[in-house]
């Protein structure tokens, strides 16, 4: 006879990822400066892929990864020029942009977030980063796992 394939399938070492944080990183340097966001915690990581000790997830085939980062931030100083929200991956580092100087004070809470549809060969690696040009060292990334969290998975 012949086999009839599953209709659902699910493969253990498919390379999936939940990276979370358990401790407040407060006052991010601005001026420029890179802040690498620490995920040193997991809800699961399926390939164990994601290293908590460099908050780094290292590709072990190459192929198209979704990543997505959402940041809770506090304090936003409406001084700065603007906050850029980065995954970096070793060939392609992707932005997304927030101008809070139109603003016309601090902003409480915000919840920054980025996406992306990244082609990695295996062994490039994923970080998070934020970086504020302008303003006062006081913006907050909270360790709240409902809102910050930086995910990924292997689709094709």
């Amino acid at each position: 006879g012949q086999l009839e394939a599953p209709s659902e399938l699910t493969m253990p070492n498919q390379p999936a990822f939940h990276a979370t944080k358990s401790t407040d990183q407060d006052d991010l340097a601005v001026g420029g400066s890179v802040n690498t966001i620490i995920f040193d915690g997991e809800r699961f990581d399926q390939n164990d892929d994601f290293n908590t000790s460099t908050s780094t997830f290292t590709a072990p085939v190459t192929g198209k990864y979704y990543l997505k980062t959402a940041m809770y931030l506090q304090n936003l100083d409406s001084a700065s020029q603007y906050i850029q929200f980065r995954i970096n991956t070793s060939n392609k580092e992707y932005i997304s942009i927030l101008s809070p100087d139109s603003l016309t004070s601090d902003m409480n809470y915000f919840s920054g977030t980025i996406d992306v549809f990244a082609d990695m060969d295996a062994s490039d690696t994923a970080t998070v980063r934020i970086t504020i040009t302008g303003g006062s060292a006081q913006t907050d990334v909270q360790a709240n796992p409902s809102y910050t969290y930086f995910v990924g998975f292997l689709v094709c």
